[in-house]
């Protein structure tokens, strides 16, 4: 703590008879339970503030069947493909893929929300007009994206958080086809890629 020093010093006064001593008095304040106290504050704060989680994407992958039966099945009619390709091209097909690539369109990913949204839209009142519930109905909403060598992380990424923004329960991530590169590759030489 504190210390009083009363050693006495050499102030110059004369000694004598008469004269009393005047005692000089320094003091010294001990720091060390300062620094204590300041490293309980810090222990405190440190256990008693909550560490901020990073936000992540939930991705739960489906276990690979090797049996046709216990494959998922979708439903064509609830189905969307979105291809991504390189210099931030989209292309898109619903339900499956026409021979002449009739269905096959190309998109930006400014207006594949609006993609999204009507073909939920589409299925919701499909299912509802066919007698199903709501719950039923998004289920046979599925979008599956497939990206290809050329697009980006990036790119992954955006579309993902699209999934998230149009609430799509099921989607999936898989490999494009050699017939979907096909098509991309004569839509990019006919100049149909924006």
């Amino acid at each position: 703590m504190a210390s009083m020093d009363t050693s006495g010093g050499d102030s110059g006064h004369k000694k004598g008879p008469g004269v009393k001593k005047a005692k000089k008095l320094s003091t010294r304040v001990d720091m060390t339970p300062m620094v204590d106290l300041g490293f309980l504050l810090i222990t405190f704060f440190i256990f008693t503030t909550t560490m901020s989680t990073p936000n992540t994407t939930r991705l739960i992958m489906p276990k690979d069947e090797k049996d046709p039966e216990k494959q998922t099945e979708v439903k064509q009619s609830g189905a969307l493909t979105i291809l991504m390709a390189k210099d931030n091209n989209l292309y898109y097909y619903e339900g499956q893929m026409e021979g002449d690539g009739s269905n096959f369109k190309s998109s930006t990913y400014k207006e594949i929300r609006d993609v999204i949204q009507k073909k939920k839209k589409d299925v919701m009142l499909l299912g509802r007009g066919l007698g199903y519930n709501a719950d039923s109905t998004d289920k046979d909403f599925v979008v599956v994206i497939k990206p290809n060598s050329d697009a980006t992380y990036k790119n992954t990424v955006d579309i993902l958080d699209e999934m998230t923004i149009n609430n799509v329960q099921r989607f999936a991530l898989i490999d494009i086809t050699d017939t979907e590169m096909e098509a991309i590759k004569l839509t990019e030489q006919k100049g149909g890629g924006k």
